[in-house]
C-alpha cells in the first residue's frame, strides 16, 4: 500500500490498522438523490450508469439502522467499557456478544466499534504523548485453527509489525503488548470466536492467553461469536473439567441479540418502525409511503424470519433487481424472484402460512385516540 493512500470502502480489509481506521473516520455514505420518472428517463447514458452505480452501491451498505437491540447492545456495551477504566493493577471485564447467526452481531460490534474509535480520537488527538499514532480498536478475526501463536500474529499483522512472521509464542505476545502500549489501543475485538474448539487443547491455549491479555493488556476484550455459551466459554469448559475456562467465564458479561418478534404489540411495532425506516433508505423512483410497512410487512417478516440480517440481504437484492429492471419499485410479485439465504427460506413456510391465514399478523393495531 502507497504511504498517505486511503483504501476505498469496498476493497476495506478491517485485519489491518489502515483499513480499519479508513472504516471508522471516513465520512458516512451520502444517499443518492431521488428522481422522478420523468428524470431518470432523461438522464444521458453515462450520467445514467453513474446514478445506477451510486445507487448499487447505496443498496448493499444501507445499514446499519439504529434499532431497539442495536441501541440495547450499544448502551450495554459503553457501560462496560467506560467502567473499564481501571487502573493497570486490575484485570478489565470482559465482554462475549453470543446470538444466533442472522441477527447482526457483527454489524453492530463494528458500529460500536467505530463510535468508540471515534471518541477516543476527538477526546485524545491522532497521536499519542510518545507520537505514536492512536489506534484506539483492534479487531481480529478467527479460524477454526487458531490457537496461542495464530491469534499473537493476526494481532502482529493488524498492526503490520515486522516482526510478524518470526518468533516464539511468547515472543509475538510480548510484541503484541508492545503494540498495544504504543498504540494506546482501549479495545480488541475478537470475531468469529465460535471456529474455536474449546474442547481441545488450542481452546483452551486460547482461553489462558485471553486471561493474560485481560491481565496484562490495558484493554477490554470484546468477543463475538455463535453459541459461545455451548462451546463452554461462560461455564466449566464442554468437557465440564476445563476450570481455565470456567475463569475466563468469571470475567466476561455475556450480551446477546434478539430476534424480531410480532407476538407483541411492542414487537409488532418495532417491526413496522424497522421497515419505515427502511422505506426512508430505499432510493427506487416508484417507491411510496408504505411500501415496506403497509404492502409487504408479513411478507417480509416471512421471507427473514425476523432475523435482520436475512432482511437486509432481501431488501439489498431486491433493490438491486428493481434498478437492473427498470421496475423501480418493490413488491411482493418482484420480489418472488429474488433468493434470500438457505436458513430463512428454510423455516419460510410454516410461518408464511400462518400469516396468511391470519393466525398471526405482523402489523400493529392502530392507535385510538383517548377520549377527552
Amino acid at each position: 500500500m502507497n504511504v498517505g493512500s486511503v483504501p476505498q470502502p469496498g476493497s476495506l480489509a478491517l485485519s489491518r490498522k489502515e483499513d480499519f481506521k479508513a472504516f471508522a473516520e471516513s465520512p458516512r455514505r451520502s444517499r443518492p438523490d431521488l428522481l422522478t420518472r420523468k428524470q431518470l428517463t432523461s438522464l444521458p447514458t453515462q450520467a445514467r450508469a453513474d446514478y445506477d452505480r451510486q445507487r448499487r452501491q447505496w443498496h448493499a451498505n444501507i445499514g446499519p439502522v439504529k434499532t431497539p437491540q442495536l441501541t440495547e447492545l450499544h448502551e450495554d456495551l459503553w457501560d462496560i467499557v467506560d467502567s473499564n477504566e481501571q487502573d493497570g493493577d486490575k484485570a478489565k471485564g470482559a465482554v462475549a456478544v453470543d446470538a444466533f447467526p442472522g441477527l447482526g452481531k457483527t454489524t453492530s460490534v463494528l458500529a460500536f466499534a467505530r463510535d468508540f474509535h471515534q471518541r477516543e480520537i476527538e477526546e485524545s488527538g491522532a497521536f499519542t504523548s510518545q507520537g505514536h499514532e492512536r489506534i484506539p480498536v483492534c479487531r481480529v478475526g478467527l479460524t477454526g485453527n487458531t490457537g496461542m501463536k495464530d491469534l499473537n500474529r493476526a494481532m502482529l499483522e493488524f498492526f503490520g509489525h515486522p516482526g510478524q512472521m518470526r518468533g516464539t509464542t511468547a515472543q509475538f505476545g510480548r510484541r503484541v503488548l508492545d503494540c498495544v502500549l504504543s498504540c494506546d489501543v482501549r479495545l480488541v475485538v475478537l470475531d468469529d470466536l465460535h471456529f474455536l474448539k474449546w474442547g481441545q487443547k488450542s481452546g483452551i491455549e486460547v482461553s489462558n492467553h485471553l486471561k493474560w491479555i485481560a491481565n496484562e493488556f490495558p484493554v477490554t476484550l470484546l468477543m463475538v461469536g455463535v453459541e459461545l455459551a455451548k462451546k463452554g466459554l461462560f461455564g466449566e469448559g464442554s468437557n465440564g473439567r476445563d476450570t481455565a475456562l470456567a475463569q475466563t467465564g468469571r470475567r466476561t458479561t455475556r450480551l446477546g441479540l434478539r430476534p424480531f418478534t410480532i407476538d407483541t404489540e411492542v414487537g409488532r411495532r418495532e417491526w413496522r418502525q424497522m421497515l419505515l425506516a427502511l422505506e426512508q433508505r430505499v432510493v427506487l423512483t416508484d417507491k411510496h409511503p408504505g411500501m415496506l410497512a403497509d404492502e409487504l410487512s408479513d411478507y417480509l417478516f416471512a421471507r427473514s424470519t425476523g432475523h435482520i440480517g436475512s432482511l437486509m440481504t432481501l431488501i439489498n437484492r431486491s433493490c438491486q433487481r428493481a434498478v437492473r429492471t427498470g421496475a423501480e419499485r418493490l413488491d411482493q410479485e418482484l420480489m418472488d424472484r429474488v433468493k434470500n439465504d438457505e436458513a430463512s427460506e428454510a423455516a419460510r413456510l410454516e410461518l408464511q402460512t400462518a400469516l396468511e391465514k391470519k393466525r398471526l399478523t405482523s402489523r400493529p393495531r392502530p392507535r385510538t385516540r383517548r377520549s377527552a
